[in-house]
């Protein structure tokens, strides 16, 4: 902000982009001065309020200043009008921030719910340059493709967008969004029953093993259908996609497959970076062909060809593929005889769509027995390396804290027959010491008792804020370990402990 007038935040940006600020031999300085702090007018986008070009913008700047590693992929909203999309999202963000308040699933609301409304950001942008480009007001039809919470479609049904979402598993969420909203629970699979003639867009919001087929279904849906897709978890057509560039990062190397995908299914492809809280946040997009109406068939054989090459890197590793007399491919797997049955009109042998029912491997479902035993053992393993401290303490203060042992060490405190339970899930015994984290805290590989008395502000942001200091009255639904479990007793007064001391304590409990 200078005497001449307010610097706009994407006019700062292109600033930056055309400098040259490297580590040389004279040090350089990035300051802002407001001169009139007083009339400085914020609308969020571009122009942002003081307090964040202070606490945000400049450390960021600093920060890129002084980076010399260039990025693997392109800059954020290459492909749009940035103006366009922040003024658009300021808007969704404000039209659809209520359903925070009443998001029924367990996943974050915050970060699901702005994501959703940057992605739908994106795409309206992105339709309405097209619309200017080919001079119609006619708003485009979509189909999205492992559509999860349907929140996406729900947004782009609104702003008027014709269109479904469709989804192997229904979330609760679905009922919320009225009829307005098309949303279907049905199992897709890569097949002549599932092409989509009369769409204009395919979506794959994180699409996980629909990703690198929804070029392919949007290429045989007709000449003129066009797709949208961000990759995220790492499948081919028929089983996870397996690396084969060392040299790469694991996450570029699947953008180039997919990319690859695209091109060879005839698409001129494009890629982008969103500007989502997400660390997978490329974008695909096909939006023309590179061929010509006429010599589809041509490039069809293509296709074909290239997808039955990706599935031969699966068939000829230890199975065998034959048809049966029904007419479905059986795929013989030589390692345990596992057999897969495909329908004939299917696009290739092998896939297998999710299950209907999501399983939960993050140590939430184990009996609730078991993990009180664990984390019991564990807790007296490491007050056990202190007791003797704390019995012979002359200051005065006998509570113990506990010592710290390696995670690999605690294996040893297990029965092989709670180490095969834990091996089930994703993360094992480190996730489970880290799902309870009133008792403990993991850090640097190491376990240590988690004294409350000492909880910094740093560390509050790596919990809930349920295990905050309640506010006075507040409910308090979970026992305090220490106070039942700990030699003497909890480190906090009744009246600052987040959980119940005692049943009279506890209201409203959890299950």
């Amino acid at each position: 902000h200078s005497a001449c007038g307010p610097l706009r935040i994407d006019a700062l940006f292109d600033f930056w982009r055309g400098a040259s600020y490297g580590v040389g031999s004279a040090q350089k300085m990035f300051s802002l001065h407001a001169l009139m702090p007083e009339q400085w007018c914020s609308d969020g986008v571009a122009y942002p309020k003081l307090s964040w070009l202070c606490t945000k913008l400049l450390p960021k700047l600093s920060r890129w200043a002084l980076e010399s590693k260039t990025s693997e992929f392109k800059s954020t909203l290459s492909l749009i009008p940035v103006e366009k999309y922040g003024i658009l999202y300021q808007q969704l963000k404000e039209k659809y921030k209520e359903l925070v308040k009443v998001w029924p699933e367990v996943t974050d609301p915050e970060k699901f719910v702005f994501e959703d409304v940057a992605i739908a950001s994106y795409l309206l942008v992105l339709w309405g340059e097209e619309r200017a480009e080919k001079g119609t007001t006619t708003k485009q039809s979509f189909v999205d493709l492992g559509c999860g919470n349907g929140l996406l479609v729900h947004i782009l049904n609104n702003e008027g967008h014709p269109g479904k979402g469709m989804d192997i598993r229904k979330r609760n969420i679905w009922d919320m969004y009225g009829p307005g909203t098309h949303l279907e629970e049905t199992a897709i699979t890569p097949s002549n029953d599932f092409l989509f003639p009369t769409t204009d867009w395919l979506i794959g919001n994180h699409s996980d093993e629909l990703t690198p087929w929804i070029p392919v279904i949007a290429a045989r849906s007709s000449y003129s259908c066009r797709y949208f897709v961000i990759p995220c978890c790492f499948f081919d057509f028929c089983g996870k996609y397996q690396r084969r560039q060392c040299k790469k990062s694991q996450y570029k190397e699947y953008i180039d497959f997919v990319t690859d995908v695209s091109t060879m299914c005839g698409f001129y492809t494009e890629e982008d970076c969103l500007r989502i809280p997400s660390t997978k946040r490329v974008c695909i997009i096909g939006k023309g062909r590179r061929y010509r109406e006429a010599e589809e068939a041509v490039v069809e054989k293509q296709r074909s060809d290239y997808i039955k090459r990706r599935e031969a890197l699966f068939t000829t590793s230890g199975a065998s593929m034959n048809v049966n007399q029904s007419g479905h491919y059986r795929l013989n797997h030589s390692d345990n005889g596992q057999k897969i049955s495909t329908p004939v009109n299917n696009w290739v042998n092998g896939f297998q769509p999710r299950e209907k029912t999501e399983t939960v491997r993050n140590c939430a479902a184990l009996p609730r027995d078991f993990v009180d035993a664990v984390v019991l053992r564990v807790a007296k393993a490491l007050l056990s390396l202190t007791e003797r401290n704390t019995e012979s303490s002359s200051c005065g203060d006998t509570w113990n804290t506990g010592g710290s042992v390696l995670i690999s060490e605690v294996v040893n405190l297990l029965d092989q027959s709670s180490l095969q339970a834990l091996k089930k899930e994703c993360g094992g015994l480190q996730t489970l010491l880290k799902n309870n984290h009133q008792v403990f805290r993991v850090e640097g590989g190491r376990v240590f008792i988690r004294d409350w008395r000492t909880h910094t502000l740093a560390q509050s942001s790596r919990v809930t804020s349920k295990r905050k200091p309640p506010p006075s009255g507040a409910l308090k639904t979970r026992l305090c370990w220490f106070h039942t479990h700990h030699p003497h007793g909890c480190p906090l007064l009744r009246e600052h402990c987040a959980f119940a001391h005692g049943e009279t304590d506890l209201k409203n409990p959890q299950r």
